[in-house]
């Protein structure tokens, strides 16, 4: 398997920091806003003196606050004792669906993912044994995959349909009837509709995102959330997967074997979170700032926004086309982006700008950015 693409981009990053360049990031998808302050005080409360290892199946109290979440936002009314798990984040979960649900023996060795897209899920298909379908998405498609480009004989052999929005990397969302439509196809071919929305409460249109919990069965469905860009909280490695009781018991049976527990004390820490929307009005506050202060600069660099309004990505059309190219060029100037190519040949084109920087680092950048 080749090198992970982000893996390269921070080798060319430290070539350049060694030329004394000082590096604005908008590279890697990380948020670096603090964790407020009664998560910390949370996770303090709950280091204790005698550590035991945690459950795979995770808290009750915490699976109990997961439901309460999803009910709120989503009016989605889930069992939490049958239908979640809290997850080490959410690759891991990501990473190991394919494992779990795929059965080559039987024909189902195909995973469908989205292009450009997040490549976690493909990475997990392969080492998974599983051979990947790449669906392109495009503008003129609003970024969501075309369901007639998957061949007639790959439907009966998919093991997993990947979606994700808000998307990573165009910040597009899906409307509900879109999920349904590709859920009603995973419960009539037997595949495994897995939707990653680690990026549904950073959005800033007048609506907030539609979840794949909205359907009215979870059947062959499952979906993938996370505090990291909700609450801040990347370092905790704390999420959840929900959906189908079949699938989350398949998972319950295959996770105590590869320890992916989160910590006991970041679980108690994330029934804090969890329970608190106050936080997270406050992070998309600071994000649509960054946004409204980025979206001239790029302009003036003669960038085009071409995403979505949601995520904390900028997914811009660069002039000429080599993305990697301008990222190239970026990056000598001290400005780290994303080429679009890291994300599946569909991405070619386009630069993935994270808006992760400081709001004074993205002062800094808007003025150098409009001198590209």
């Amino acid at each position: 398997m080749d090198v992970y693409p982000f893996a390269r981009l921070a080798e060319a990053k430290r070539q350049v920091a060694a030329t004394g360049v000082q590096l604005i990031d908008f590279g890697l998808g990380e948020p670096r806003e603090q964790t407020p302050g009664f998560i910390r005080a949370a996770l303090a409360d709950a280091i204790e003196p005698m550590s035991r290892y945690p459950s795979s199946d995770g808290l009750p109290e915490l699976r109990a606050a997961i439901a309460r979440w999803c009910a709120r936002r989503f009016g989605a009314e889930l069992d939490p004792d049958r239908e979640l798990i809290p997850t080490l984040g959410s690759k891991e979960g990501i990473f190991h669906l394919a494992e779990v649900v795929a059965d080559p023996q039987v024909g189902r060795d195909l995973v469908a993912v989205p292009s450009p897209g997040y490549p976690v899920p493909a990475r997990g298909a392969v080492f998974a044994g599983l051979r990947v379908l790449e669906l392109p998405l495009s503008e003129e498609s609003g970024w969501l995959p075309a369901l007639e480009a998957v061949p007639d004989d790959a439907w009966d052999r998919l093991a997993v349909f990947w979606v994700n929005y808000p998307n990573n990397p165009t910040g597009a969302t899906a409307p509900l009837a879109f999920y349904d439509v590709l859920a009603a196809r995973a419960r009539r071919h037997d595949f495994v509709l897995a939707s990653d929305e680690a990026y549904s409460e950073l959005f800033f249109g007048p609506e907030p995102p539609a979840s794949a919990l909205q359907l009215p069965t979870l059947e062959n469905v499952v979906v993938f959330n996370t505090l990291s860009k909700r609450s801040s909280m990347p370092g905790y490695r704390s999420g959840f997967v929900a959906g189908d009781p079949r699938l989350v018991a398949a998972l319950k049976r295959y996770r105590p074997n590869v320890g992916v527990a989160p910590l006991e004390m970041v679980q108690r820490a994330s029934v804090a979170a969890w329970d608190d929307e106050h936080h997270v009005e406050a992070v998309r506050a600071r994000y649509a700032a960054k946004r409204e202060l980025m979206l001239p600069a790029l302009a003036r660099a003669g960038l085009r926004v071409a995403g979505g309004d949601a995520s904390f990505f900028l997914w811009c059309a660069v002039p000429g086309g080599d993305d990697e190219a301008w990222a190239a060029r970026a990056l000598k100037q001290g400005i780290v982006v994303a080429p679009g190519s890291f994300f599946g040949r569909h991405g070619a084109g386009f630069v993935r700008v994270a808006l992760v920087p400081t709001p004074q680092e993205c002062e800094r950048a808007a003025r150098i950015v409009a001198r590209l």
